[in-house]
């Protein structure tokens, strides 16, 4: 096992959640893999931390990856990070594109948290995915 599939499952998911039409026009593109250094539009995803586990079996090389991708807004309540958040897992539910690296062998919801930041003036909801990658190198 090695880290050599994250790169490949996070320009999959990056790619995927870009080229949901319903999701950009919520987010207007603001999708990242860091804050952005300059004030950061009123609403956002963000594909953040990830954790690797070794799944080699017999049959090959393998890993799960337990993956977060959080939204954030400073909307007034919840309810509209609620409707993004749905959208992510609603197209995370379908197939990644192929991977550069490895092959997806299925990609799950695992938990979702919400929470106010700042003073409660920002709503964030990290959810949290897990990922079954199998090498193919």
């Amino acid at each position: 096992m090695s880290y050599a599939m994250a790169p490949a499952l996070q320009a999959a998911i990056f790619q995927h959640l870009a080229n949901d039409a319903t999701l950009q026009a919520a987010l207007q593109g603001a999708i990242y893999d860091a804050i952005p250094p300059a004030t950061p539009p009123a609403t956002y995803a963000l594909i953040g931390t990830e954790d690797a586990i070794d799944r080699s079996d017999k049959t090959g090389a393998g890993a799960e990856h337990r993956l977060t991708i959080a939204v954030v807004t400073n909307a007034t309540g919840f309810l509209a990070a609620k409707d993004i958040a749905a959208r992510i897992c609603d197209v995370l539910a379908t197939p990644l594109p192929a991977l550069a690296r490895g092959r997806v062998v299925g990609l799950w919801f695992e938990r979702a948290q919400a929470r106010k930041l700042e003073g409660n003036q920002t709503r964030r909801i990290d959810l949290r995915f897990r990922a079954r990658l199998e090498d193919n190198d």
